[in-house]
């Protein structure tokens, strides 16, 4: 009955833990249904032959650092940071995206625990962009890779 007790004891202070937002922050998945996920080179080598660069981060994030050429779309999020959110909590103005939906574009935001550019590339999937990247890796992996930020 001790154990019982003691378990439960320490189920809660977790719970406690977690709901309080002091748990580690969920990682985004590795995949994305409808879209390839690219690292930094891919992602340069993409860039460089043209391919519209898509920042889903706040406005002052972009303009604190971010990839030359990358077009600011900021992705406003209040849905669950989970494969399954609710996308109708979130907002995304899709105008911003090229309007040919045949044209390529890559969606990034601040590494592998920022859903925004998962999020903003799901969006675009469903609103039928044809070809999707989605850097996972963000800005935090570029700047790792030594590649150049305005």
């Amino acid at each position: 009955m001790k154990s019982c007790k003691h378990a439960f004891l320490f189920l809660a202070a977790a719970g406690a833990f977690c709901s309080s937002g002091l748990a580690l922050a969920k990682e985004t998945p590795t995949s994305l249904k409808g879209a390839e996920v690219v690292d930094a080179a891919k992602a340069k080598a993409l860039i460089d032959a043209g391919v519209k660069l898509i920042d889903m981060r706040p406005g002052n994030e972009y303009a604190e650092a971010h990839i030359k050429g990358a077009i600011n779309v900021p992705y406003k999020e209040k849905s669950a940071k989970d494969v399954d959110f609710d996308a109708a909590l979130d907002s995304i103005d899709l105008s911003k995206l090229p309007a040919d939906k045949s044209a390529p574009i890559i969606t990034l935001c601040n590494g592998v625990e920022c859903w925004k550019s998962f999020k903003g590339a799901t969006a675009a999937i469903k609103a039928g962009y044809k070809k999707v990247y989605w850097f996972r890796g963000g800005v935090p992996e570029w700047k790792a890779k030594g590649l150049p930020v305005d």
